[in-house]
């Protein structure tokens, strides 16, 4: 299979946030994007929470629990986002901002221009920093366009969760890895017992590729935080990009991407043998 891109890359909340600080981790931000170059797409969570955060250090409190409040927070922690990665990725590559929504999976053209956009980037020395849009995204009203949508056509994809958003984005790219970081080393079947990390899921085809994911499913329960999916999501949402050829890579977000790519840390891969 001809790939048209090395590496899509997503990295998780959790995996971002310096728990002792209550703050973004700027030393795994620094590491991680001075490593990110041409031909990599990178898929970032964290919006939300660290606007959450910047907002209660300048203010003092929280705002409400509701939708608006974390529309609210994903506009003050994306403007972070993005002058934190510019800062530390190579000055000679341009970085560029999408904020993408389902529309953009679901709709044939709007699809077709977004794999154009990601395809220039790579021609024109820049990095793509893709996002969802959750600041002018409202849940309810996602949930009745999901809704319409499948009434007139069999795969629809919501893309709230970033795991599916990049899994996407490596189909439609057809990327050669997709690496999904997070603050674990993989997917367990005992997620209490480090020892039963699971390294590989592999088949000889699509098709037995694709049984084996979904036998591993059932062992996967609970998410690392409140509104997160969790290990089963992320086997469901990889499916599709393994199932076409991408080596999909499940690791730590404390590990260099170098060292995750080569094979030098454990982590849980899952491929076409």
């Amino acid at each position: 299979m001809k790939f048209d891109v090395e590496l899509v890359g997503k990295i998780g909340s959790m995996a971002l946030i310096d728990k002792q600080d209550n703050m973004i981790d700027y030393t795994r931000v620094a590491r991680l994007s001075r490593e990110l170059r041409p031909g990599y797409i990178w898929v970032t969570s964290g919006a939300t929470e660290i606007g959450r955060l910047d907002y209660m250090m300048r203010a003092g409190h929280e705002l409400p629990d509701t939708e608006e409040s974390k529309a609210d927070y994903s506009a003050q922690g994306q403007a972070i986002l993005m002058q934190t990665y510019r800062q530390f990725v190579d000055s000679n590559y341009s970085v560029r901002q999408i904020l993408v929504e389902h529309h953009h999976f679901n709709d044939p053209v709007k699809r077709e221009i977004l794999k154009k956009l990601l395809l220039r980037c790579k021609a024109q020395n820049a990095i793509p920093i893709i996002n969802y849009n959750d600041a002018v995204s409202e849940s309810e009203n996602r949930r009745l366009e999901i809704a319409a949508l499948a009434k007139s056509q069999a795969d629809v994809h919501e893309c709230y969760d970033n795991d599916e958003t990049a899994s996407l984005v490596a189909c439609l790219v057809k990327a050669e890895t997709l690496l999904i970081l997070t603050s674990v080393d993989g997917i367990y079947t005992d997620p209490a017992d480090p020892s039963t990390l699971i390294e590989e899921i592999s088949g000889k085809d699509a098709y037995e590729l694709v049984d084996n994911i979904e036998s591993y499913k059932k062992y996967c329960e609970g998410a690392s935080r409140k509104g997160a999916n969790g290990a089963k999501a992320k086997l469901e949402y990889v499916k599709e990009a393994a199932a076409q050829g991408t080596r999909v890579l499940i690791a730590n977000g404390k590990y260099s991407l170098r060292e995750i790519l080569a094979g030098n840390v454990r982590c849980t891969t899952i491929r076409i043998r």
